[in-house]
C-alpha cells in the first residue's frame, strides 16, 4: 500500500515562498500525483496535478505562482509556492487518487 507523507509547511508572510514535499513509499514514476488544499470551513480543492508524462495542471488561483514537479530518484513530488497570499492558507495534501497523506499546514500572514 502506498504511503504519502507531506512536509514543508509553516508560517510565512505574504509574498514569501514555501516548498512542500510529498514523499512516497513506492516509486512515483508511473503514478499521477495531485496536491489539494483545505482552508478552514471550506471544501478541499485541487491546486495542482502532475501526470505520468509530466503534464501539469493548476487551479486558476495558483497558476503562475505554484509549480509542481517530481524527483523520481527520491520518490518525491514537490509543490513550489511563490508569492504566497493569505488566501493560500490551509492544510495541503498530496494524493495519487487513492491514497492521501496526513497533510501539512501552510499559514500565510498578511
Amino acid at each position: 500500500q502506498v504511503q504519502l507523507v507531506e512536509s514543508g509547511g509553516g508560517l510565512v508572510q505574504a509574498g514569501g515562498s514555501l516548498r512542500l514535499s510529498c514523499a512516497a513509499s513506492t516509486s512515483i514514476f508511473s503514478i499521477n500525483v495531485l496536491w489539494y488544499r483545505q482552508a478552514p470551513g471550506k471544501q478541499r480543492e485541487l491546486v495542482a496535478s502532475l501526470n505520468t508524462v509530466d503534464y501539469t495542471g493548476y487551479s486558476d488561483s495558483v497558476k503562475g505562482r505554484f509549480t509542481i514537479s517530481r524527483d523520481n530518484a527520491k520518490n518525491t513530488v514537490y509543490l513550489q509556492m511563490n508569492r504566497l497570499k493569505p488566501e493560500d492558507t490551509g492544510v495541503y495534501y498530496c494524493t495519487d487518487g487513492g491514497h492521501w497523506g496526513q497533510g501539512t499546514q501552510v499559514t500565510v500572514s498578511s
